[in-house]
Formats: structure tokens, C-alpha cells, sequence
């Protein structure tokens, strides 16, 4: 896991972004309340007309019910390396964080709201190319499970609530709302892995900072559609963005963990793949060039297609792909069984290699 205080990076689709990992837990899908009559806490007597119209209108003037509902079910995690977050599964102590967030360790202190003793816990699982992990504590007393949303459901424009432990900060507070969903997120390789690329991510405005990472993206009914991993720091132009963060979708959350406390491992990725092991080719003025071919599974898709080493892929399904992030991002987008192009260089030749995709290994 990366110190809280680290950078992390992220590229959004095939843009490159800067970017700062930290869990949260964010809230979706606005729900009409009763108009307040009274100007809410913070608002002057002269802004209160405007504070009852909004509540008119139909906005919650305050969402405590909802931090009271969901802030049991998330807790504080620390290892040697740093801090992050994680949300309670179940009533036997399984609670789903990021990879990045349980890094190497295989033992964790979890801090649990309401108790002033740290839990001892260990690793379930890991499955690094979603940044997902399940760790699991010795005492599971009193854990609160934390109730999950149909992702699937989520749309952009659904108030959002952060919640974890930005800075060690625990059971911090953020707000914003869905701004998007089925973005892309490539965040690159590192001295500490091999870095992730998340299909399906859902981008929210609500701040995420180090710390938060493996938090809960929950709804304002108080149901968690995301884990929050990422948030972009600068554009590639250099130009400072900010209420840009990403969330892995609930629904692959639950999927992944279900299939790390069965059975401690993934046995089924959901993710294409083309059968082949590749790096980031780089031309004479040291910028990258290509995806160079290095290996190729025997029976794999690639194999099949009549790719070898040596061949270096320029684009794929049209999008070119001048480094292994560019290609990791189309093939995020991409499924099993379907069919996609390479445009590749063989020696001093440019061919068109149609190929049916297969499934990423399992961990």
C-alpha cells in the first residue's frame, strides 16, 4: 500500500492524468427529503430565503442519516507502509479494500468505528488487475455489514458522498455527485506493482484523497455502488483538475471479492486479454513506439491469429496504442469472445491481424 501522502497516477481512458489514491466512501442517487423550514447550519438569516427555495425544490438540506447509516460499516486500515480504507462485507469479519490499499502485507491492523482497539486481521485475497483485495479480522464482533447497490443502476448526476480516512483522518465527510460512468481508468506500472486498468469506472466530483482508497461509493439510501481508488490530480496539458475521482463499480466488487473468500483466488476476470505478453517499445527519441510483442501463449488468441514475437502492435480496434497502457485500456473496454484488429509491424512490413479475444488468467 502507498503512503497516504504519495502520488498515484491515472490515466483516463488513453489521457494521461496524475493522480493521488485514497478510499472513500461516496454516496449516489439523490432522494428528495421534506423541505426544510429553516435555514440549515452555516447558512446567515440573509440567505435563507434562498435555502428554503432550494429545499423546496426538493434538495436535502442535510445528509447525516445517511453518514450515521453508512459510517459503522467502514473502517480504518493500516500496515506497515501506510493507511487506507475498507468496507464491511459480512458478519464473518470479510471486508473488501483495494490492492493497492493491502499492497504485499498479509496481516493488517483494522480500526473499527465505536472501538478504540485496532482489530487484528489477514489477507484473503488479491486480485490486482481490478485493485481489489479481501482481508478478513480475527474478531468480527459487532462488524456492520454494509448494504450494496445495483452499480448498474447508477447514472450520472446522482448526489455522491465520500466517507473514510483521508490523512488518517478517520470517518472524514465529502460530497459532489456521479459524473459519469463506464470511464476507463489506466493507473500505470510502479516500483510497488504492475499498476491497474479498471473497466466501467465511475467518475465522481466528490473529493477523494490519500487514505480513502477502498472506501464505499454508497447511494443517499445508503447503499454502496463503488469503491472509490483513484482521483485525478493534473490533466496532461498541465492544467489542474479538480472533482475528478473513480470508483470501481459495486457490482464487479462484490463479484471479485465473493470469488476471493470461496476460494482465495479469481477464477473468472470477466477481462479480455489476447494471449500474449508485451511491453512498451520505445523509439530512437526515447517516446514510446508501440506495444512490442515478447511472448505469445501457445492456443492463446494471439497464437491463433498468427502473431509472433517481435511483432510490434500500432492499434487496436482502431484506437492506436503507442504504449502497453494504451492497449490495457482497450482491452478494459473490450469482452471475451469479441472480436478486434491489431494493426501491427512485422519487420519492415504493416499488416491487419483480425483476432477473437479471450479471457485474462485468473489469479
Amino acid at each position: 500500500m502507498n503512503r497516504t501522502q504519495r502520488a498515484r497516477r491515472a490515466a483516463i481512458a488513453l489521457v494521461a492524468a496524475a493522480a493521488i489514491g485514497g478510499s472513500g466512501v461516496a454516496v449516489g442517487a439523490a432522494t428528495a427529503a421534506p423541505a426544510a423550514s429553516a435555514a440549515p447550519a452555516g447558512v446567515s438569516a440573509a440567505a435563507a430565503p434562498a435555502a428554503s427555495a432550494a429545499a423546496a425544490d426538493g434538495a436535502r438540506a442535510s445528509y447525516a442519516d445517511v453518514v450515521r447509516q453508512v459510517m459503522p460499516s467502514v473502517v480504518l486500515i493500516s500496515t506497515t507502509e501506510g493507511l487506507g480504507s475498507g468496507v464491511v462485507l459480512d458478519r464473518s469479519g470479510n471486508i473488501v479494500t483495494n490492492a493497492h490499499v493491502a499492497g504485499d502485507a498479509t496481516t493488517f491492523k483494522v480500526q473499527v468505528p465505536g472501538d478504540p482497539a485496532p482489530r487484528e486481521a489477514s489477507l484473503v485475497g488479491s486480485y490486482r488487475p481490478d485493485d481489489l483485495a479481501v482481508i478478513r479480522v480475527s474478531d468480527p464482533s459487532g462488524l456492520r455489514p454494509a448494504k450494496f447497490a445495483d452499480s448498474a443502476k447508477a447514472q450520472a448526476g446522482d448526489i455522491v458522498l465520500a466517507v473514510g480516512n483521508p490523512l488518517g483522518l478517520s470517518s472524514s465527510v465529502t460530497s459532489g455527485i456521479i459524473s459519469a460512468t463506464g470511464r476507463v481508468v489506466a493507473e500505470p506500472a510502479s516500483a510497488d506493482g504492475p499498476g491497474a486498468t479498471l473497466p466501467d469506472a465511475i467518475q465522481t466530483s466528490a473529493p477523494i484523497n490519500p487514505g480513502n482508497s477502498g472506501g464505499a461509493l454508497v447511494t443517499t439510501a445508503g447503499e454502496v455502488v463503488g469503491i472509490p481508488t483513484l482521483t485525478a490530480g493534473s490533466l496532461g496539458n498541465g492544467a489542474q483538475a479538480q472533482g475528478i475521482g473513480f470508483a470501481i463499480p459495486s457490482n464487479l466488487a462484490r463479484d471479485i471479492a465473493k470469488q476471493l473468500i470461496t476460494s482465495g483466488t479469481v477464477t473468472n476476470s470477466h477481462r479480455a486479454a489476447i494471449g500474449a505478453q508485451v511491453g512498451t517499445m520505445t523509439g530512437q527519441d526515447g517516446t514510446p513506439a508501440g506495444v512490442g510483442i515478447v511472448s505469445v501463449t501457445s492456443g492463446g488468441p494471439a497464437d491463433r491469429a498468427g502473431l509472433r514475437p517481435g511483432d510490434v502492435i500500432r492499434a487496436a480496434g482502431g484506437t492506436a496504442t503507442p504504449d502497453q497502457q494504451a492497449l490495457a485500456a482497450v482491452l478494459a473496454a473490450a469482452h471475451p469472445g469479441e472480436k478486434l484488429t491489431l494493426e501491427i509491424d512485422r519487420a519492415q512490413q504493416q499488416l491487419s491481424v483480425p483476432l477473437t479475444l479471450g479471457e485474462l488468467p485468473a489469479s
